[in-house]
């Protein structure tokens, strides 16, 4: 997968804002039910880090909502692509990187988003995600 740019400068152009919130209890109970899910959803990068978090499960529905964010930035609908085509890494750190499989880079690369701004929150009941995609600058008036 490769990584996706970083964010960008105020002069960016945005291409789109998706949000995103998680029920953690009703997340919980569908990843007991369907133990498959997580390797479904999730890469084992996300899984391994999301297992030296106070609450896995918390910190595996945030990237979720961050990954379904992604999707409502990038306008495609959900499951455009597969879900797990976009990995949220380095949740613990201040800012979460977002890395891109094939099939949602085509996406991003089609919307012309170029950089990212992620912001992910979490408190007891409900992990959050905002999302923004940022285009390249607009050219200049007179430059040509």
């Amino acid at each position: 997968m490769s990584r996706a740019a970083g964010a960008v400068g105020a002069s960016a152009a945005l291409v789109g804002v998706g949000i995103d919130a998680v029920d953690i209890a009703r997340f919980r109970q569908a990843l007991q039910r369907r133990p498959q899910l997580g390797e479904r959803l999730f890469s084992a990068a996300e899984r391994a880090e999301a297992a030296q978090a106070a609450d896995p499960v918390a910190s595996l529905a945030t990237r979720f909502a961050a990954k379904e964010a992604v999707m409502k930035a990038l306008g495609t609908g959900l499951w455009a692509y597969p879900v797990r085509d976009v990995e949220v890494l380095s949740v613990a750190a201040a800012d979460p990187v977002l890395r891109f499989g094939p099939r949602a880079a085509a996406c991003a690369t089609d919307r012309g988003a170029v950089g990212w701004y992620v912001s992910l929150t979490v408190d007891r009941s409900v992990a959050m995600a905002v999302v923004s995609a940022a285009g390249a600058a607009p050219a200049e008036a007179g430059s040509r």
